[in-house]
């Protein structure tokens, strides 16, 4: 993919490795939601009918297994296919049995860690601002160590000749698509950063798409349904190492960085299986190191070097900006 050579050296920087990684662990949790509902019977919600409900590791004695969960921001066979992974860890780990299942889309996400059929759930910033205030109690266990530092990039069709640039306002006149609308990379912040440069993230020719999640974002510029988008970094660059980006889509800028990713527990899982879990489970997120093999293939596919401790406060920004876009209630 040729860039221009004006372009900011901020821009064109080479991601790192776990950059690349993250790919895979940005929306790694994703897969993960769905699997709760079937574990109270009569529930209805859009969850995956192809979720094994097996719990892993020993027999929960206290209260049952500990449902975990996540937001669909990528493709759901990727997501399925490397969660088990992480559930095995956690259980061999922590003792718990840990079961987990897919759900289709973010408010399933958010709806079913309200209701106390998800205990443990990998949100991204809004949806975890949105989880917390619909859950009085929900614990902050942890985020990445990328998850301090995140962005998004805004990628364009080739045909739209457009340069690399951290001017944003000449995507204002192009058809645009986000993800989807309770996405914190691809929406909340990009429209945040589109606002500050006086472009109106909701005034595109027809109105903005929601693509639903990162790899729909880059099929649909490639098809050139849409000259540009927003998806998020560590997707965008998995899929250009991979080299399962369309050379028709180009990389146009990268956003500044926010807080983003992050698991929260919930307060019945508190209740049921002890209160030390929320310790337990911290204790797990960053006691994982890459020194040891098996901590070691969590953290790579996670796209992280570590985890690390995460507070409420780290997503005012995102608490503030779901505010003004009216995605908050």
């Amino acid at each position: 993919m040729q860039h221009s050579s004006s372009a900011p050296a901020s821009l064109l920087a080479a991601p790192t490795r776990r950059r690349l990684l993250a790919g895979l662990g940005a929306g790694l949790g994703a897969a993960a939601a769905a699997g709760a509902l079937a574990a109270c019977g009569g529930r209805t919600s859009p969850v995956s009918p192809a979720a094994d409900p097996s719990p892993a590791g020993p027999s929960a004695s206290s209260g049952g297994a500990l449902m975990i969960g996540a937001i669909p921001d990528q493709d759901p066979e990727i997501l399925q296919r490397l969660y088990g992974l992480v559930a095995d860890s956690m259980a061999e780990a922590t003792g718990l049995a840990v079961t987990y299942r897919p759900v289709t889309d973010y408010a399933a996400a958010v709806s079913l860690f309200r209701t106390g059929d998800l205990d443990l759930v990998w949100f991204g910033g809004l949806t975890g601002v949105q989880a917390r205030r619909q859950t009085p109690g929900a614990v902050v266990v942890a985020q990445r160590d990328i998850d301090e530092d995140f962005r998004s990039v805004f990628v364009v069709n080739e045909a739209t000749g457009l340069a690399p640039s951290q001017d944003l306002t000449a995507l204002a006149d192009l058809r645009f698509t986000y993800g989807s609308q309770t996405s914190t990379s691809g929406f909340l912040m990009p429209a945040s950063f589109l606002t500050e440069q006086g472009v109106d993230p909701r005034g595109f020719p027809g109105g903005p798409g929601y693509s639903g999640s990162h790899d729909a974002t880059l099929q649909l510029v490639a098809s050139g349904s849409y000259e540009a988008g927003v998806l998020n970094e560590q997707v965008w660059v998995a899929r250009s190492e991979a080299g399962e980006v369309d050379p028709a889509v180009r990389l146009f800028s990268r956003t500044p960085p926010y807080h983003d990713y992050h698991w929260l527990l919930g307060p019945d899982a508190v209740e049921r299986l002890g209160e030390d879990l929320p310790e337990r489970l911290q204790d797990y997120f960053l006691g994982l190191s890459a020194d040891d093999p098996d901590d070691a293939r969590v953290l790579e596919l996670f796209g992280a070097g570590s985890f690390v401790e995460a507070r409420a406060s780290d997503y005012a920004r995102i608490e503030a900006v779901g505010e003004q876009l009216g995605l908050l209630r």
